[in-house]
């Protein structure tokens, strides 16, 4: 379906990746990062994968009963339990752990969510965007749109930006305002004068890279499944009545379908290891040096 979409088009198989790596966006970038430009297609899939988590743990608890759970609940259980475990172990403020824990299930399933988009086969959302694009009278060689927000770097830098954030209010939160100042300059070298500007230096470096990892993390991974499932969807379009031909057809199903089962534990992985990094990093911010 993918290089027959190519072919039509008048596209390779160069330029259907890079169509299908464009962002449906407000106006052109002017550069690698450019704060002026919104990410429609991100911030739709976002919202509305998010409105939907919240939907689904609403329900949860609407139709928790005392009896035997049903699969739903039970599996919705089982995780709230988890992530109430790893919190209590991480955040040993009582309440802290209040919101913290909470906001800690709302990433996992978030992501999860977010991540699970990639599931969906590459062609499906942008084909239908292209019709309604068409219908509306504008060219559907130029629909462009992405449905994996986490594999938009904004988006992942937006979340780890925001757990930043968290973490600065419980540092003031739990030490104080003069208390976290004074950690800024006396940790981790020691509180001697000459040592300020090196403490203050690490510091500083410390939560650039936590945060730029944090996101970094979530969206390499994400990215790369996104494009290997494009490099197999054209492995399926490149069908011909040939010994190549078929080949590749069957090269196609095969690698699909092991890379989408595989991808299930990624999409889980990622989820469960931002999540872990958010309650550590916020964990880190009630302890005092």
């Amino acid at each position: 379906m993918a290089a027959e979409n190519a072919a039509e088009h008048g596209q390779t198989a160069g330029e259907y990746i890079v169509h299908h790596l464009t962002h449906l966006q407000s106006s052109k970038p002017a550069g690698v990062a450019d704060l002026s430009v919104f990410n429609f297609d991100s911030l739709f899939f976002s919202i509305s994968l998010g409105i939907l988590g919240c939907w689904l743990l609403w329900l949860a608890a609407r139709k928790a009963t005392s009896g035997v759970p049903g699969r739903f609940q039970a599996a919705v259980e089982l995780l709230v339990e988890m992530v109430d475990q790893q919190a209590k172990g991480i955040v040993h403020n009582a309440t802290s752990r209040k919101f913290v824990a909470p906001l800690a299930l709302t990433i996992f399933v978030w992501i999860f969510l977010l991540n699970a988009m990639d599931l969906f086969p590459v062609d499906l959302f942008p084909a239908i965007w292209a019709k309604i694009f068409g219908i509306a009278g504008a060219d559907p060689h130029h629909a462009y749109l992405r449905v994996v927000p986490t594999a938009d770097l904004s988006v992942t830098m937006g979340m780890s930006v925001a757990v930043l954030l968290i973490c600065i209010y419980y540092n003031i939160k739990i030490k104080g305002a003069g208390g976290w100042i004074h950690e800024l300059f006396t940790a981790p070298f020691g509180n001697h004068w000459a040592l300020y500007p090196f403490n203050f230096a690490m510091q500083m470096i410390e939560f650039v890279a936590k945060t730029v990892s944090h996101g970094m993390r979530l969206f390499g991974n994400m990215y790369a499944g996104e494009l290997i499932f494009l490099l197999i969807a054209l492995m399926g379009g490149a069908f011909t009545l040939s010994a190549t031909g078929i080949g590749l057809a069957i090269g196609h199903i095969i690698a699909g379908t092991a890379w989408a089962i595989f991808h299930i534990l990624i999409i889980t992985l990622q989820a469960f290891v931002f999540m872990m990094l958010t309650l550590v990093y916020i964990g880190q911010a009630h302890d005092h040096h």
